[in-house]
């Protein structure tokens, strides 16, 4: 595996990984059609183009070979969640990867260059929103030191749902 900046060119791959990875970890869990909805809206080439055209935004793809396909990436941005931010603070937008790679460590090396990026940025704390239901995605934050800071409201193609907004020093 590879993780590497993403960069103009990347945005349908890292749209695929990102559609694919919200149908893996909330197919059954939250509804269906709002999945679709959401995928369609939020994880669009289109999306992840603008994204990267941002200087304040920065994304990192996971590959694999043969022939480098896909199968996570990062993305850090400004915060906008609903607790006190700033200008220390930087959120974790999506951490994803496929399911088939969990387990080999991608998770933890993602992890690991969302703290490196933090710090040479000179950030203080890494922030994050994830869904209360998901209890893989909340295991894996906690062995990271990430704690529950509050909670929001996130619209997933029309259905609201509670979100742990989660941080952690750097």
């Amino acid at each position: 595996m590879t993780i590497r900046r993403a960069q103009p060119g990347d945005e349908g791959a890292l749209a695929l990984v990102g559609a694919a990875t919200f149908l893996e970890s909330y197919a059954g869990v939250v509804d269906g059609q709002g999945i679709i909805r959401h995928c369609e809206e939020r994880h669009t080439a289109q999306a992840y183009g603008a994204a990267l055209d941002d200087p304040e935004q920065a994304l990192w793809l996971a590959c694999v070979e043969p022939g480098a396909a896909p199968v996570g990436y990062l993305h850090l941005a400004p915060p906008s969640l609903p607790v006190d931010t700033g200008p220390g603070d930087i959120e974790i937008k999506r951490i994803y990867v496929l399911a088939r790679m969990h387990g080999t460590g991608l998770g933890r090396q993602l992890m690991e260059t969302a703290i490196e990026y933090a710090r040479m940025s000179g950030k203080q704390n890494l922030l994050l929103g994830v869904y209360k239901g998901n209890a893989k995605a909340l295991a894996f934050y906690g062995r990271a030191g990430f704690e529950a800071l509050g909670e929001r409201s996130f619209d997933v193609g029309g259905s609201v749902y509670c979100d742990w907004v989660m941080g952690r020093a750097v």
